[in-house]
């Protein structure tokens, strides 16, 4: 096992920045460097980077790198994984895993061929308070799971590649609702046992028909009804038009009980503030008044964890689990595109995803 894992940042803005903050969180882990074209310096600075690089592909060349983190715009996912596969890197990429389904399974294959880890970054699966919502689960605290209701929402991207809808890969479906989708994935597809066998999506389409975001190519508004094979049924929404900040949440209704669970409004603090002050939680537009600031906001949306986990699968060279692979992050995509294809024709679409 190695004492030390050596890991370059592909990226330097906002995704690069919370895995940096993760990675310095970790005695095992090592930053050995970062590729960016844009706010490289500042960043390399702000983390104690050793080196850096304009190109990527000079980094993957040079660099001794056992893990690779791919922290760039959803279009460039997939040139990122298939380079760092053909370097042989393993590597963890955000979500969403690719812009199209064909991307996107050409990155599982390309890693598979390669001998390389591919980790899909879907930081709800290790937030504190779902994992104990597992837990609950597993207990049978709940009885027969038969609905979940999840949701990631706020009031708009400031990224130009977000609100490009080829660049994005759509609108806040692909971009916040494959969040709750993975997770809901996560919990209730059994590893492959229970897949997602009917879809059907509704979503505003774009540019004058969104309700607030004219400017963005993708939707402003989405949700996706799910079935699975063993007949739970599942709600996710994503949205730009919800305003007071970052607003992820999840319902459960089992046969003999339910839990509800609050990500981002849940802070055991409560503060009341005339003048405000610098940050209470992701995507607030001020902190006047009443408001919940986050406590530790990268740990509890997951974020420390997964990658913490990754680390551990490379040092000790094992497979992740469904919740933390290319898989989950394939099927997400896979089921993505279904939910638009619903909400074009207007009809239920089958299929088997896992």
């Amino acid at each position: 096992m190695k004492a030390k894992i050596k890991v370059g940042i592909v990226g330097s803005k906002f995704a690069a920045d919370f895995h940096a903050f993760s990675y310095r969180r970790n005695p095992t882990v090592e930053i050995a460097a970062a590729a960016a074209i844009d706010n490289l310096e500042p960043f390399a600075q702000k983390w104690n980077i050793p080196r850096t690089y304009a190109d990527y592909q000079e980094m993957l060349a040079k660099e001794d790198l056992d893990l690779v983190s791919v922290c760039v715009p959803n279009f460039l996912h997939h040139d990122v994984v298939l380079a760092a596969a053909r370097a042989g890197k393993h590597v963890f990429c955000e979500k969403p895993l690719a812009t199209s389904v064909a991307d996107a399974r050409e990155m599982v294959a390309a890693c598979r061929k390669a001998g390389v880890l591919l980790f899909y970054g879907e930081d709800w699966v290790f937030a504190p308070a779902l994992r104990r919502t597992e837990e609950i689960i597993r207990e049978g605290a709940l009885g027969r799971v038969l609905y979940v209701k999840a949701k990631e929402c706020h009031n708009g991207t400031h990224s130009p590649y977000a609100k490009d809808k080829q660049k994005c890969g759509g609108g806040c479906l692909i971009h916040l609702a494959i969040h709750p989708l993975g997770w809901i994935l996560h919990l209730l597809g059994n590893g492959g046992q229970n897949p997602v066998v009917e879809v059907f999506g509704k979503c505003n389409g774009g540019l004058a028909d969104n309700y607030v975001h004219k400017g963005n190519g993708g939707e402003d508004f989405a949700v996706g009804i799910l079935k699975f094979a063993q007949g739970e049924h599942a709600f996710i929404e994503g949205n730009y038009i919800t305003v007071g900040g970052m607003d992820d949440k999840v319902e459960i209704y089992g046969s003999e009980g339910n839990l509800k669970a609050d990500l981002t409004f849940g802070s055991p603090l409560r503060v009341y503030s005339r003048p405000g002050y610098a940050y209470a939680i992701e995507k607030t537009d001020n902190t006047l008044g009443w408001t919940f600031p986050a406590v530790d906001e990268f740990l509890n949306l997951g974020y420390v964890d997964e990658l913490a986990y990754a680390v551990d699968c490379v040092r000790e060279k094992r497979s992740p689990q469904y919740g933390c692979s290319g898989e989950l992050g394939l099927a997400c995509v896979e089921i993505i595109a279904a939910l638009y294809q619903a909400n074009e024709t207007g009809k239920l679409v089958r299929g088997r995803w896992i």
